[in-house]
């Protein structure tokens, strides 16, 4: 049943205003669950504003899980709860199949080439205490050593509980409903959930084998994104790196665009145990980069903490909002992370991880190129392979007991050829040629 609230009173016709009315309705039971909305251009037409106006009320709806879109169908009154994980991000991981030997789905590191953090718990202090909860909330040993490392001079380096956190916090700075922003396509999913959590339209931008596409990046800057967000390293999926060349092209493009792109965020989820330089936007456009440089992949995931640098204008105010929230980072954890960057023990691991993960996408795209499957092979732990179907192809997989991810949910929209993403640093040498097999097949299913 068609259902909508009485519109005719209201004042607010913004995007939040016709949002507001529409989720009083729902909370009210004036709109019961499995109630279709009327039409975009229906709602329109009766408040006499633009169609981009209400899919901004509807696009806000969705995202706070009150409705959801069916495509062609309309918008409906949600009828079930809303996950705690998005469709992009259950779309990651399907159902384990029967008789799983490796999962190679996730994107996570390898428990077996994460540093030990025997030595460094061991130099952490025997109780969680410290002075005030106004104490500064960077160790100033470990912002010595982060800033020491950083690919350019920063103004402000501050700590983060993981780099999600990090550029979340960053978004929610510069982001406002109806505002646009410029992601990777293909890119991370949940940058995808978090721009459109934000009421914000994203603006794709496609990647070739040294990065952004510099074309594709000029196209996007017409419609004036508030931020751009992007991976210099280990690109997930791709596993690309942006060259050095790559980078200038880039920051020319910026560059002579300053008013169309205020702020870039860069996602350097892998700088420890990736093969690439350490390239970075912010050597040329200081004044406008945040560089964000996450330790989980590296170091490991549960220590959840990671370093973001910037303009003191972006994260001072930053650290100002963490304040009325975490206030900090554990100072336990930030010692331990210490520990492991400047003790020799922990940075040869580091490095001996890197040296694995990328002699195990050697081995596998070696594998795969016997098999006629030629595939480039990537920086850090994932491979991006193309297949005919990618339904077909994950269930081919599974039939081998080996679960990967769909394509789908790293492109923000329509993916214009199939892939499926496979966590190849998962994957030993003595499991090469297996996993090959099955990926080539895969790579085939129709």
């Amino acid at each position: 049943m068609i259902r909508s609230p009485d519109l005719g009173a209201l004042g607010d016709r913004s995007p939040q205003g016709i949002a507001g009315v529409f989720g009083r309705a729902i909370r009210a039971g004036e709109l019961a669950p499995g109630d279709r909305l009327p039409t975009v251009r229906e709602v329109a037409a009766e408040l006499g504003v633009s169609p981009a106006t209400v899919s901004a009320a509807w696009q806000a709806l969705r995202r706070t899980g009150v409705v959801v879109s069916r495509g062609r169908s309309g918008t409906f009154v949600r009828e079930t709860p809303r996950a705690w994980l998005s469709p992009r991000q259950r779309g990651l991981v399907g159902a384990s199949p029967d008789g799983l030997r490796l999962d190679l789905s996730r994107g996570t590191p390898d428990p077996e080439l994460l540093p030990s953090l025997g030595p460094a718990f061991g130099r952490v202090s025997a109780r969680a205490g410290t002075g005030v909860y106004q104490d500064e909330p960077v160790l100033p040993q470990l912002r010595s050593v982060l800033q020491e490392t950083w690919p350019y001079p920063v103004e402000v380096v501050t700590v983060v509980d993981g780099a999600t956190d990090g550029i979340a916090r960053v978004l929610e700075q510069c982001v406002r409903l109806g505002d646009r922003v410029a992601l990777e396509s293909p890119g991370y999913p949940p940058f995808y959930d978090l721009v459109e959590s934000l009421g914000a339209e994203i603006v794709p931008v496609e990647v070739d084998g040294s990065g952004l596409r510099p074309e594709s990046l000029r196209a996007a800057l017409d419609s004036r994104p508030v931020a751009l967000v992007l991976q210099p390293r280990a690109h997930n999926p791709t596993g690309v790196s942006m060259t050095p060349e790559r980078a200038g092209r880039l920051a020319s493009v910026l560059g002579g665009r300053p008013h169309a792109v205020p702020w870039i965020v860069e996602d350097d989820h892998s700088g420890a145990i990736s093969t690439s330089p350490d390239v970075s936007l912010g050597t040329h456009l200081p004044d406008r980069v945040v560089h964000v440089r996450s330790f989980s992949k590296s170091h490991g995931p549960d220590l959840r903490i990671a370093a973001l640098g910037g303009p003191a204008e972006m994260v001072d105010p930053l650290v100002a909002r963490r304040m009325l929230g975490p206030g900090w980072t554990s100072r336990m954890v930030q010692t331990i992370l210490h520990d492991l960057l400047t003790q020799a023990r922990s940075m040869d691991e580091v490095s001996e991880a890197r040296r694995q993960y990328f002699g195990r996408q050697r081995e596998l795209t070696s594998r795969l190129g016997e098999l006629g499957l030629e595939v480039r092979t990537p920086d850090g732990i994932n491979l991006w392979l193309p297949v005919l179907d990618e339904r077909a192809a994950l269930l081919r997989l599974a039939a081998a007991g080996i679960r990967g991810a769909g394509g789908t949910p790293f492109f923000p929209a329509d993916a214009t050829t199939p892939h499926i993403r496979v966590t190849a640093g998962l994957v030993t040498p003595e499991h090469a040629p297996e996993v090959a097999a099955a990926l080539a097949a895969a790579a085939s299913a129709a």
